[in-house]
């Protein structure tokens, strides 16, 4: 899995790109076809903007983004926002495995 952040009209410190591509890191838990994930850091606002796209295999690309007083409270509320959408796709892939053909009363 390929983790790129990008800080746009600013730097973002080693030890927070380290503790991102640490969070990062856990989102298989929550669906493991993810195959690229990118931060993109908006810091030219007062608060900085937060976009994260998480590419998984076989399914359309999640998005999510925020603002926030600073760097990691942005990054804290949209990782929990990728992490929402990747739970529930995760859900609908196996409440629809789960479902069994209807056997017809013939």
């Amino acid at each position: 899995m390929e983790v790129k952040i990008n800080p746009k009209h600013g730097e973002l410190s080693d030890p927070i790109q380290e503790a991102m591509r640490e969070k990062l890191g856990k989102l298989p838990r929550f669906f493991e076809r993810i195959t690229g994930i990118q931060v993109v850091a908006d810091m030219s606002h007062d608060e900085p903007e937060l976009e994260i796209i998480v590419s998984a295999e076989g399914t359309k690309d999640f998005f999510a983004s925020d603002s926030g007083t600073n760097v990691v409270v942005a990054f804290d509320k949209t990782i929990a926002k990728v992490e929402q959408q990747l739970r529930k796709h995760n859900d609908k892939q196996t409440e629809h495995r789960k479902k069994s053909p209807t056997s017809p009363d013939a």
